[in-house]
């Protein structure tokens, strides 16, 4: 049965291990997944995996995406306007990190951001997130098995 829904990744900022389960996913479920960045990525021959390569520029992958998702697909991302526009389309969002944004969710997400955003433009030392590891690729891949058990070929 062909797969109703495509899984998006933002793949400019999406690290290799990550790529890695969605790819042995995508083609476990045979579900489409596409990966939109503005460099060439490689990815394994397969029918249901795919690179769209866009133009260089602020924001154009993630307009691309918004451009492209439909409602139940899934969106890999961190970035959290991304999010919220994807969210708006009826689309999910997992990150790098096994974290679901929702619509209960991503208006504080981004009024944190804003926030840190505000905190780094007055010079305030914030740093950034920690490096990935195990628990975090353990996360990603409990998250996606839940996305991909309720929504892939379902009619």
């Amino acid at each position: 049965m062909p797969n109703n829904i495509t899984i998006w990744v933002d793949a400019d900022a999406c690290p290799t291990p990550m790529k890695e389960i969605l790819f042995r996913a995508a083609v476990r479920v045979k579900a489409p997944l596409v990966l939109v960045a503005n460099h060439w990525i490689r990815v394994p021959a397969s029918p249901y995996i795919s690179m769209t390569q866009v133009p260089s520029g602020f924001d154009v992958a993630d307009d691309h995406i918004v451009l492209k998702v439909a409602k139940d697909d899934l969106v890999i991302t961190s970035d959290i306007p991304l999010a919220a526009e994807v969210i708006e389309k009826g689309a999910h969002v997992i990150t790098s990190r096994g974290e679901k944004y929702t619509l209960s969710n991503i208006r504080q997400r981004l009024n944190m951001r804003d926030f840190m955003d505000t905190m780094r433009a007055s010079g305030e030392m914030t740093g950034g997130p920690a490096a990935l590891g195990a628990k975090d690729k353990q996360a990603f891949g409990n998250a996606l098995d839940q996305y991909l058990a309720k929504y892939a070929n379902k009619a």
